[in-house]
C-alpha cells in the first residue's frame, strides 16, 4: 500500500487501477447488453466523473454520444448542501436514452437536485452510472442502476475524485489513512 499526502492530510491506495478498470469493463458490458438497439445519450457530470466517463466510454460498442454538465456540492471533504450548476445542458434529451455519469454518489444531494431538471427534457429513459456509491451516507432516495464500487461512508480521492482540487489525476482511488494507525 503507498502512501500519498494531499494538502494536510495522508491517503493510503484503496482500490487500484486494474480493479478500477475490471469494473469499468464490466459497467459497460452491461451498458451494451442493455442497449444493444438504441442509441444512448451519456451525461457526465464534471468535473469528477471525467476518467471514469473516458474509460467507460472507450468501452462502450453501442451507439452512444457524450455530453458533459457541471454540477457541485462539495467544499473540501464535506457536501456543502447547496448544488450550484456551473456549466448547462446544450444537447436536446427529448425521446433520448440517457445514462447520467457520477463518479461518487455519497448523500444523494447533487443527483435528488438535477433530476427534475432532467426530467423536464422528456428523455426516453434516465439510468444512472456511478463508479463509488456510499450507502451510509445516502439522503436521498437515488436509484443506481451501473455501479461500480459500494464502499462504507469513508472519504476517498483519485482517479478523478478530489480534496480541495488536488488528487484526481491519480490513477489508483485512496483512501483518507486513520492517523492512529
Amino acid at each position: 500500500m503507498e502512501d500519498i499526502r494531499i494538502h494536510d492530510k495522508t491517503f493510503t491506495t484503496f482500490i487500484d487501477r486494474q480493479e478500477i478498470q475490471q469494473r469499468v469493463q464490466d459497467i459497460a458490458a452491461q451498458i451494451n447488453h442493455d442497449y444493444l438497439n438504441e442509441k444512448v445519450l451519456l451525461l457526465g457530470i464534471l468535473n469528477g466523473c471525467f476518467m471514469f466517463a473516458a474509460d467507460l466510454f472507450r468501452c462502450l460498442t453501442v451507439e452512444c454520444e457524450i455530453s458533459f454538465i457541471k454540477l457541485s456540492s462539495y467544499q473540501g471533504m464535506s457536501s456543502g448542501g447547496n448544488v450550484q450548476t456551473a456549466i448547462g445542458l446544450k444537447e436536446s434529451l427529448k425521446d433520448r436514452h440517457v445514462i447520467i455519469l457520477e463518479d461518487i454518489i455519497d448523500t444523494g444531494k447533487t443527483l435528488y437536485s438535477f433530476l427534475p431538471e432532467l426530467h423536464a427534457h422528456q428523455p426516453a429513459s434516465v439510468k444512472i452510472a456511478s463508479l463509488v456509491i456510499k450507502p451510509d451516507a445516502l439522503k436521498y432516495p437515488i436509484h443506481v442502476d451501473y455501479s461500480g464500487f459500494t464502499i462504507e461512508n469513508k472519504f476517498i480521492l483519485g482517479y478523478g475524485l478530489d480534496y480541495d482540487g488536488l488528487g484526481r489525476n491519480l490513477p489508483d482511488i485512496y483512501i483518507l489513512k486513520d492517523p492512529n494507525s
